[in-house]
């Protein structure tokens, strides 16, 4: 069984940071990109990317975050963070990790996952 497990979520005054974590754990064999969303209450439901990043260390952000977020990764640790620094009200939501595939399963047949997500930490940021 594989899991997604955040951490590092609170609640912070507007300018402040916090580093989030995912760290992926099972009997992991690979895993491709990884990412973080977001949602919020009133959008619909609908997860906002926020930043990405491949198994080649290729990043990719949200607009609304370049310059002031960071996705970065350990590999080793099948480790996924999101530094936030600059945190504005807006930014306030619960933050999920994202897994685009990932295949599991040491001595036995390989078993695949896509679009495999965790359960999601809370961001809030007061003005």
């Amino acid at each position: 069984q594989v899991q997604l497990v955040e951490s590092g979520g609170g609640l912070v005054q507007a300018g402040g940071s916090l580093r989030l974590s995912c760290a992926a754990s099972g009997d992991i064999l690979l895993i491709n990109t990884m990412g973080w969303y977001r949602q919020t209450p009133g959008k619909r439901r609908r997860r906002e990317l926020v930043a990405t990043i491949t198994d080649g260390g290729t990043t990719s952000y949200a607009d609304s975050v370049k310059g002031r977020f960071t996705i970065s990764r350990v590999y080793a640790k099948n480790t996924v963070y999101l530094q936030m620094n600059s945190l504005k009200p807006e930014d306030t939501a619960v933050y999920y990790c994202n897994v685009d595939r990932l295949i599991w399963g040491q001595g036995q047949t390989p078993k695949y996952e896509y679009d495999y997500w965790g359960r999601g930490t809370q961001v809030t940021v007061s003005s």
